[in-house]
């Protein structure tokens, strides 16, 4: 299977220009592609792991990455998926964020000649002449094309400042840069960002000829992997100071029955063939695919050594309480299920944990509740009878109280 094969079979490719060109280069090592990553804060969070994965696995198939990190457009700041602008920040701010994500991506990316590289926009945004800009890079824009971009349909109701219309532009400036000073031939991005992306292959094409070599390729970073990165309680650090590697592996133990084969291809190395083998499970058993999900991940953020210690703390944690015989239990009756289902809310009021749903979902939301060892804040979460079958499922509630949900 080739690079473009599995990044496919994967669900990481959501559009591309020049299928076959772009195949030509991945495949064999010739590309040398950027990412963009907004400082708009000291750490990176889960949303931008699928990212961090990809440049991975095209790093090790013989491409070259470009992390570019956004100090001169985080003066700007990003309209896309926005209804208000973003808090202007100081350049001291921007600087700092911007030396820690490197620090974080020293872990995902070999850096050094003939490696990835980082480079900030700011050094070459923060000196362009403003009438230069216009002359030389406003005249290939069309503003109508701009507006029926969806980042900016989307903001022309409650109000588009002239300072956020401007990013499309420096977006897109920074792939002619790029591509004219280090031979970026493409560009990734989510796809939030699909029509800033071909605004800068469209640049290069206007101002270096059709024959100029540049081509853009989204993610489902917006739709998959940008909600991965809040939670009801904020945001999933990848700095330990903000999320504990434990806390970091329970989010991923927590994730939802429905998403766990998604992430596992999305955000793991763990082949294709093993993810298909947990595809058939079902259930409870499914747990098996998670605790994985959280190992790997847990490891590629952390390493190994806070993996392990996680899963074992998780574990112990986990078994302090239910082996407990004098934990109490409810059985489900079959008039509990709706469609076959139970919601979460619902069962801990047949639990007699909550007095009403209403109180079960702010208790959910405020991260009052787990499951099985692993926290829920979603107020969606589903069980099926065969989840509560067997040894059934412990809630915890608040730190010490304890209970078994079974069929």
């Amino acid at each position: 299977m080739t690079i473009f094969d599995e990044l496919t079979a994967r669900g990481l490719i959501a559009q591309v220009t020049d299928e076959a060109e772009i195949k030509e280069l991945i495949n064999n090592g010739k590309a040398t592609f950027y990412i963009g990553f907004d400082p708009t804060a000291d750490s990176l969070h889960v949303g931008h792991f699928m990212a961090l994965c990809l440049m991975k696995r095209l790093q090790m198939a013989g491409n070259r990455p470009v992390v570019l990190v956004g100090g001169g457009t985080g003066m700007i700041g990003d309209p896309s998926g926005r209804t208000d602008m973003r808090k202007m920040m100081t350049p001291e701010t921007i600087q700092h964020n911007c030396d820690c994500f490197k620090k974080q991506m020293e872990r995902f990316i070999e850096f050094g000649p003939d490696k990835a590289i980082m480079v900030n926009n700011a050094d070459w945004l923060l000196n362009l002449n403003y009438i230069d800009v216009l002359r030389d890079v406003g005249a290939c824009f069309s503003v109508n094309n701009m507006l029926r971009a969806e980042c900016y349909k989307q903001r022309m109701e409650k109000g588009l400042s002239f300072l956020e219309f401007n990013y499309m532009i420096m977006q897109s400036y920074d792939f002619y840069h790029l591509y004219k000073t280090y031979g970026c031939n493409m560009q990734f991005g989510g796809d939030d960002q699909w029509s800033n992306m071909l605004g800068g292959t469209e640049l290069i094409r206007k101002k270096l000829g059709k024959d100029a070599y540049a081509m853009t390729i989204t993610l489902l970073l917006n739709s998959e992997g940008k909600k991965m990165g809040k939670t009801a309680s904020g945001a999933v650090w990848l700095d330990p100071e903000k999320t504990s590697p434990f806390d970091f592996y329970q989010y991923w133990r927590n994730v939802k029955d429905a998403d766990v084969i998604n992430c596992l291809k999305l955000i793991t190395f763990v082949s294709l063939d093993e993810i298909a083998e947990y595809e058939k499970l079902e259930g409870s058993a499914l747990n098996a695919a998670k605790e994985r999900l959280a190992h790997e991940v847990t490891e590629l953020v952390h390493g190994k050594e806070a993996a392990d210690a996680a899963e074992k703390a998780a574990k112990a944690l986990f078994a302090a309480s239910s082996t407990d015989a004098n934990m109490p239990s409810t059985t489900i009756s079959d008039d509990a299920f709706v469609d076959g289902t139970i919601t979460l809310p619902a069962l801990l009021v047949e639990c007699k944990l909550v007095t009403s749903r209403g109180e079960a979902r702010r208790l959910i939301e405020q991260g009052g509740i787990e499951i099985n060892e692993a926290k829920v804040t979603d107020v969606n979460v589903k069980f099926t009878a065969a989840d509560l079958a067997g040894d059934g499922v412990v809630i915890k509630k608040g730190k010490k109280t304890f209970h078994r949900a079974v069929k």
